[in-house]
């Protein structure tokens, strides 16, 4: 079988056998994979958590090969017995291992080998494209849970990359009353527009905070910093109203200082938001399924898992959105 390989060298694709499954395990023939951010932040040395070389794939939809059932992955692989575990908080787990970016498998390959527990069945009447949408999506519906909802309050999201456009489509399905985006390019924010936000913000302007507060009418009940630099921590507490909340979406590069006396002060939330759970699949199931979130033209580039080079390319682009491998 085929099987990607990120190295420090670039995007290789390489034969390997594929995987016999241990106790509790299944075999898994992937469909369709997606490169994340993290795969690209990843390959350029960027990510705080993933060392080169790694096995990439942690976004897909595939086919349980004993039963031929539609599955999706949930990659985070907890121990299952610590505290976190025990309370029903297994995405922050103390042990905590990560298919696909800190694992000796990846997704990007033509079968692999996981855990029975990490697998969700798809409905019939999503398409392989929609499943494979299901893993990012339960990133910002995870986040909104984490911040008390959005219905009837006024959202700001840092950032128009795949997360942020995702996190816009939920806050409208759930009834937020403005959103307003920030991205430094035009391409970025014209996109935002194009997926309904209610404006945007270029997010390198000195007074940027300043003109979302503008364009939302008000501060923000609740920013989305799905970017988490140094900028967009600054940005995110000069536009968040007092007794609001910032959540933190994306994976910070590297740590920033934030106003301490000005958080106590004006009763600040920062929020960090890891990942997803079990619930928060099953939402994002029912969100495609009902139409509330279409992700049709989220999906820019599908290309065979042979030109994965290609599409990790793509995908660092920014001329794309979300580009999947597909394997099958």
């Amino acid at each position: 079988m085929q099987r990607v390989v990120a190295g420090p060298s670039g995007v290789s694709v390489v034969s390997a056998e594929a995987p016999s499954p241990g106790p509790g395990e299944v075999l898994v023939r992937t469909v369709l994979a997606g490169i994340c951010g993290s795969d690209t932040h990843a390959l350029a040395g960027r990510h705080p958590f993933i060392d080169l070389p790694y096995l990439p794939g942690h976004e897909v939809a595939g086919v349980l090969e004993a039963t031929g059932e539609r599955v999706v992955l949930e990659p985070f692989l907890p121990c299952w017995e610590c505290k976190q575990c025990l309370a029903g908080r297994q995405n922050v787990c103390e042990r905590l291992r990560f298919f696909g970016c800190a694992h000796d498998q990846g997704a990007m390959a033509g079968f692999f080998t996981v855990d029975r527990r990490r697998l969700h069945v798809v409905p019939d009447d999503l398409s392989w494209e929609q499943a494979a949408m299901i893993e990012p999506l339960g990133t910002p519906v995870h986040a909104i849970g984490l911040a008390g909802g959005v219905t009837g309050r006024t959202v700001a999201i840092l950032g128009a990359g795949t997360i942020g456009l995702l996190t816009l489509l939920v806050a409208r399905a759930y009834g937020a009353s403005r959103v307003v985006m920030t991205a430094r390019s035009a391409r970025s924010r014209d996109r935002a527009l194009r997926f309904g936000a209610s404006s945007v913000v270029d997010a390198s302007l000195e007074d940027a905070a300043d003109q979302v507060r503008h364009a939302l009418g008000e501060s923000a009940d609740v920013v989305f910093d799905c970017v988490a630099e140094q900028s967009t921590m600054d940005q995110a507490l000069a536009m968040v109203m007092k007794a609001g909340t910032v959540v933190v979406v994306g994976v910070p590069p590297a740590p920033v200082t934030i106003p301490l006396p000005a958080i106590q002060d004006a009763q600040l939330r920062i929020q960090g938001s890891a990942t997803y759970l079990p619930d928060d699949f099953t939402e994002a199931i029912r969100l495609l399924s009902t139409g509330q979130v279409v992700i049709d033209d989220i999906i820019t580039s599908v290309r065979p898992l042979g030109e994965a080079a290609t599409g990790f390319a793509e995908a660092a682009s920014g001329d794309h959105i979300k580009v999947l491998l597909k394997a099958a």
